[in-house]
């Protein structure tokens, strides 16, 4: 019969996996820095060097301080994980709550006004300009902040809300309110957040703003068809000034309507089509 374990044994057992896990937790979240380090100049045209990175940019700032703060979150420490997202905050203009979730290779550009929330996940390489909301909706316990996948780019302004999922390699255009689930390769704009899907097109991550104008679209059709209106109804009253007044019918009463023409339609719809 073998000897029982004391508390004590138990406690001298369990530290060598104990160390060996904080080790790969210093490890991992080393590697998220170095990660969001590398993004950085990948992405950013103005990064001159790692040195200026270093010392410059708030949204990696605000990154390593929200690594931290995570890790002390995971252990259960009460208030001070709060207390450097709150530092963070005075420091970057960058809100995380300890408890979001957030990938390698993130990058906050800017990051001025930037909110994220306790339930927020965020995959790798993932891009957020300033003034995004990645928030909840509600007073609900649980799940109740957006999950993006890798590779999403989330546009200045833009507000992300709810529990919803955005799938891989999505666009969400600047000033754009998404409150549902977006699948992967598509592009979202519009308040609330309309898809247009983009598949098999490579697009380049930092082209936010190389977004269709779907109202503008929207106008211009129904421009056309008002302009269609107009011309059938002025073919009308000519066709009937002819008949009343006793003439034979010419075989196309003609007209244009001048809708399209005005200036002024021109100038907010643009010359394109």
């Amino acid at each position: 019969m073998g000897r029982r374990r004391r508390p004590a044994d138990h406690a001298r057992a369990g530290a060598p996996r104990s160390n060996a896990s904080r080790v790969r937790q210093d490890a991992c979240m080393l590697k998220a820095i170095q990660a969001d380090l590398a993004i950085i100049k990948d992405r950013d045209p103005a990064a001159r060097g790692v040195l200026e990175i270093l010392l410059c940019y708030p949204g990696l700032h605000a990154l390593v301080l929200h690594r931290i703060s995570h890790r002390l979150w995971s252990t259960g420490l009460p208030i001070l994980p709060r207390l450097l997202s709150q530092l963070g905050r005075l420091l970057t203009g960058i809100e995380i709550h300890p408890g979001a979730r957030i990938g390698h290779g993130v990058f906050i550009d800017h990051g001025m006004g930037v909110v994220i929330g306790e339930t927020t996940e965020v995959g790798n390489n993932c891009l957020l300009y300033q003034g995004v909301t990645l928030g909840g909706t509600g007073k609900a316990h649980g799940k109740r902040h957006p999950t993006l996948a890798e590779n999403v780019v989330v546009g200045a302004g833009a507000k992300v809300l709810g529990a919803i999922t955005v799938g891989a390699n999505t666009r969400i255009g600047a000033g754009s309110v998404l409150l549902r689930d977006v699948g992967p390769d598509s592009t979202v704009v519009g308040i609330p957040g309309r898809v247009v899907h983009q598949s098999g097109v490579r697009v380049d991550p930092l082209a936010h703003s190389a977004l269709p104008d779907t109202e503008a679209r929207v106008i211009r059709n129904l421009m056309e068809r008002i302009d269609e209106l107009e011309s059938t109804v002025n073919n009308l009253r000519r066709c009937l000034k002819e008949v009343a007044a006793g003439r034979q019918l010419r075989e196309v009463c003609g007209g244009e309507a001048q809708s399209l023409k005005d200036r002024e339609i021109l100038e907010y719809l643009g010359d394109d089509p």
